[in-house]
């Protein structure tokens, strides 16, 4: 089998692995196309910002437009963090049996195409981003520090999880940004829900290479909490709540909004009573189902936008 056609441990039976041509699949695999959920999961604070921002103006005329630039977005952005990520992590990735197959350290692409690819998906980016306003544009730019820094974070703290929870929840900032040119309460609160929610799911998701990552050297918050880490979750996903629905009063949400938000902390509720941190198979199951519980939030959040914006 040739290195394009090798496959990556972890994410096998896709459409990349089958479908895609032979040339483009190790590019395909560094912005993670064969596995979109972390695309969707950046995604999600972006559409509840841009429906609560909606719902404030009680204008719905641009977030269908917005809707779709940060989807676009989304995908080609966390593309490009994962790219760096993995040029950066390709010594470490080599060690860790789910990661070691990955494109870089397996030689499916050397580390120069690899950088030449992340600037091609950064300025696809750039593209997406000068669609909108100047604050908007300046406040996305923003973002990128700490987008550089995440991959770095793991060999200095347990917590690595609080950086990606800063880069994933970027997005609760955005809608506003886009939507509204400024910043308002609501949307730094919704920022530091998003960010608690990001440390929740991740922790899970790191469970499935704890025993890898002690080894290494690798910390995380899975390592940190080890056996109390359903206790942290209670913990962090219960914050994440709470505060999402201090955003949505501040934001001046209706019913629909915090039936939402309900749904959304229902499904939270299920993640923590069915995880089983020594069963990796399910760790990455509901680690996925993420997804879900944030499309729950931004449907009340985007019914609640209309019922407004028409009543």
């Amino acid at each position: 089998m040739s290195n394009a056609a090798a496959r990556v441990a972890d994410a096998t039976g896709n459409w990349v692995d089958t479908r895609a041509p032979l040339w483009a699949r190790p590019y395909l695999r560094l912005s993670r196309f064969d596995r979109p959920i972390g695309s969707w999961l950046l995604l999600m604070p972006c559409w509840w910002s841009a429906a609560l921002a909606a719902g404030v103006a009680h204008d719905l005329r641009h977030l269908p437009l917005t809707v779709v630039l940060f989807l676009v977005g989304a995908f080609v952005m966390r593309g490009a963090g994962c790219t760096w990520n993995d040029i950066t992590d390709r010594h470490l990735d080599g060690q860790v049996e789910r990661t070691r197959s990955r494109p870089i350290p397996s030689g499916q692409v050397s580390v120069a195409r690899a950088a030449g690819f992340l600037v091609l998906q950064a300025l696809v980016g750039l593209v997406v981003l000068l669609q909108f306003n100047r604050f908007a544009v300046l406040l996305g730019i923003a973002s990128l520090g700490v987008v550089a820094i995440y991959p770095f974070m793991k060999r200095v703290t347990y917590w690595p999880q609080i950086f990606l929870g800063l880069a994933f929840s970027w997005g609760a900032l955005m809608g506003f940004a886009a939507l509204l040119g400024r910043l308002e309460p609501a949307a730094l609160v919704l920022y530091a829900g998003s960010i608690a929610w990001v440390i929740g799911y991740d922790t899970i998701y790191a469970h499935q290479d704890a025993e890898d990552d002690a080894l290494v050297g690798i910390k995380s918050t899975a390592l940190l909490f080890g056996e109390r880490t359903h206790r942290a979750l209670w913990i962090f996903y219960g914050i994440a709540v709470v505060l999402i629905g201090t955003a949505l009063w501040l934001a001046g949400a209706g019913w629909f909004a915090f039936a939402g938000l309900a749904a959304f902390a229902a499904h939270l509720v299920r993640q923590i009573r069915r995880l089983d941190i020594s069963s990796p198979a399910l760790c990455l199951r509901i680690f996925k189902s993420n997804r879900d519980a944030g499309l729950l939030l931004f449907a009340g959040l985007l019914v609640d936008a209309v019922v407004r914006a028409v009543g």
